[in-house]
């Protein structure tokens, strides 16, 4: 069985968020299209508590309940069958999916006889890379949806850097028109 896992598809991730990633909003309608093609559809929220010494490293972003902390209106949540909060902690900066503290996902997909998950959302270098890694820590067999993808940095250099590690790691690269 496969799992679709959307990591941080938030407001605040996108044009005109506290913390934009460059072309996040072009991430979008490739998502919608590849919900279509999975039975589960999860989703992680950065879900922070306003006083989180996480905005010690970053601009205030997606604090709990917040407007930034909402999915964004174009994203069809209808289809996404479970939702992650992750960095709910004062002192927890939540980077990955597997940190969820509302619904453990390891658990979840287990349960539900997922073997193979695929990763797509916001930002590459960081909540999807370390998404991706703990996946893979937790014995999924891992595939990172390129074009569905948004990278903080537009180096392509360090890109490359990031997808070769991860690939090393153990993850599958792929488009999305290779699902």
């Amino acid at each position: 069985m496969k799992a679709l896992l959307i990591v941080d598809v938030q407001n605040d991730f996108i044009k005109g968020g506290a913390l934009a990633v460059p072309d996040a909003e072009s991430v979008i309608p490739v998502i919608n299209k590849l919900m279509d093609k999975f039975e589960i559809v999860l989703a992680t929220q950065d879900w922070h508590p306003r006083h989180s010494v996480h905005f010690e490293k970053w601009p205030v972003h997606c604090v709990a309940e917040s407007k930034g902390a909402e999915f964004p209106p174009d994203l069809q949540r209808e289809k996404i069958n479970q939702v992650f909060h992750k960095g709910t902690g004062d002192r927890d900066d939540g980077y990955s999916a597997f940190e969820a503290t509302n619904i453990k996902p390891a658990a979840y997909l287990k349960q539900r006889g997922v073997s193979k998950l695929y990763i797509c959302g916001i930002a590459l270098e960081f909540c999807v890379k370390s998404s991706a890694l703990d996946a893979l820590q937790e014995g999924f067999e891992v595939f990172l949806i390129r074009d569905a993808i948004a990278n903080f940095s537009k180096d392509e250099q360090e890109i490359a850097r990031e997808y070769l590690e991860l690939e090393k790691a153990g993850a599958h690269i792929l488009s999305s028109h290779e699902i």
